[in-house]
């Protein structure tokens, strides 16, 4: 019996919809998303340098032609014409910008900043990470045009610091981990919210209302326990569209559409439990002897109803996260990074912002991140994670100086059709590897230090 039990349970795991090894179903979502984050980080690195050497190479013009290429979609007597930079920054974007807001929905309802002891480390870093590089900014690069881009060293490339932290730290506490995620992710909602303040154009109101409507029908999706994903995703083009034609940053769309996506599951933990292990039961009951599934129809209906249940008992935020993840890190990321890091290094290495937005990353980022860390600790609204030395929460803070994609999305933002656009390009990836490499150095003395603790403990 135990032998055909552990037959069925192998079964369980083949039938799964998601395409992962067998282990990854002992882990948690973070450990998955972990990995993920930080496969992506090591191609955004590939694309990154892809873009450099392409832009800096005799195929520089063919290069940025290539973005400028016109691409036009047509439907009903009317065409949306974007260039391929734009279709990227605007459209793929707007996916990245939908599986951030999944995350720090789920985070924020049952994840690591569900708990305000938990959430109130990470939060108050990513403040201190945040107000310190803009801080350090205007104090760097004074008033006029330059000004524009005082956000750019606020942000953390999530997947590039994640995959910094597994290249150099494997080991390193979960408790580590975690924190550069929840920093991460706080720090990308700071995005948003700068992207959705200070970098509206003009309005157009009746797009803008006909988004509206849209949304209102999402929620009342939502609100009408509808799970499947579908009719949210369609609703979500069309609100994709309207914001775009409105005048606020495209992008925004995608956040929206994230947060009417549903939580709920049509059954609950202790109805699959029950469930499950009768068909299990099901399965074992019903075996040939063969051990050949497609010999016995009852174990066919087993395997079926395990896949319904397991459907209902998924939030539809969960399986929409799950399947964009991969989307996200090894498409429309590479994509992003390919098409905006590619910036001529003769004659761009200067400037003020480039100064501005280097010691934004490499100092106000450290700065800001451990010192507001410190002063939650000190005054007990939080503690250090279990495992975690101050040397290595420091070596994340510098790790948080890596603002690749989130930084360059900005600073397109901020400087689009002037020539400071490529300084800050500059200044972007010189910051980020300046702070990642000195976060990395850090990181690595820091776990190793604690690991020897512990064995002499």
């Amino acid at each position: 019996m135990r032998r055909a039990f552990r037959r069925s349970i192998a079964v369980w795991h083949s039938v799964q919809v998601t395409v992962e090894s067998p282990e990854s179903h002992s882990t948690s979502p973070f450990q998955e998303f972990f990995r993920t984050e930080a496969a992506g980080g090591a191609l955004l690195v590939i694309c990154a340098c892809a873009a450099l050497v392409v832009a800096n190479s005799a195929w520089a013009d063919a290069y940025h032609r290539l973005w400028e290429t016109p691409v036009a979609i047509a439907g009903g007597g009317h065409a949306l014409s974007l260039t391929l930079h734009q279709w990227i920054n605007d459209g793929l974007m707007a996916v990245f910008f939908l599986l951030v807001a999944l995350e720090i929905k789920r985070e924020a309802l049952a994840g690591e900043l569900a708990s305000p002891r938990q959430a109130a480390l990470p939060i108050a870093a990513a403040i201190g990470g945040m107000v310190v590089p803009a801080s350090i900014y205007f104090l760097a690069n004074g008033g006029g045009m330059e000004a524009r881009g005082w956000a750019i060293p606020m942000a953390t490339d999530i997947a590039f610091a994640l995959g910094t932290l597994a290249l150099v730290a494997p080991r390193a506490p979960s408790g580590l981990k975690i924190f550069l995620a929840a920093l991460a992710i706080v720090d990308d909602m700071g995005a948003v919210l700068v992207i959705t303040l200070f970098h509206t154009g003009e309005i157009a109101w009746g797009a803008l209302g006909m988004a509206g409507i849209i949304l209102m029908l999402l929620i009342a999706l939502n609100v009408l326990r509808v799970r499947r994903l579908t009719p949210y995703l369609v609703l979500g083009l069309g609100l994709w569209f309207f914001v775009h034609e409105s005048g606020v940053h495209a992008t925004i769309a995608g956040v929206l559409l994230a947060f009417a996506i549903p939580t709920r599951t049509r059954i609950n933990a202790t109805e699959f439990s029950v469930e499950a292990r009768g068909l299990l039961d099901h399965f074992d009951r019903t075996e040939t002897g063969d051990f050949l599934v497609l010999t016995s129809k009852g174990q066919q209906e087993a395997i079926i109803g395990l896949q319904r249940a397991s459907e209902l008992v998924t939030a539809s935020l969960l399986r929409l996260e799950h399947a964009l993840h991969g989307f996200s890190a090894f498409v429309v990321m590479p994509l992003f990074a390919f098409s905006n890091a590619g910036v001529g290094l003769s004659g761009s290495s200067g400037g003020s912002v480039s100064v501005a937005v280097i010691l934004g990353l490499a100092v106000g980022k450290p700065l800001g991140i451990t010192g507001a860390a410190l002063a939650a600790v000190r005054l007990r609204l939080a503690a250090l994670p279990e495992g975690v030395s101050w040397t290595a929460l420091h070596g994340c803070a510098w790790l948080g100086g890596i603002g690749f994609t989130m930084s360059l999305f900005i600073a397109t933002l901020a400087f689009q059709g002037t020539n400071l656009l490529d300084s800050a390009k500059v200044g972007i990836l010189g910051g980020s590897m300046l702070a990642g490499i000195i976060g990395a150095i850090i990181v690595r003395l820091g776990t190793r230090s604690a690991r020897r603790n512990i064995t002499a403990l």
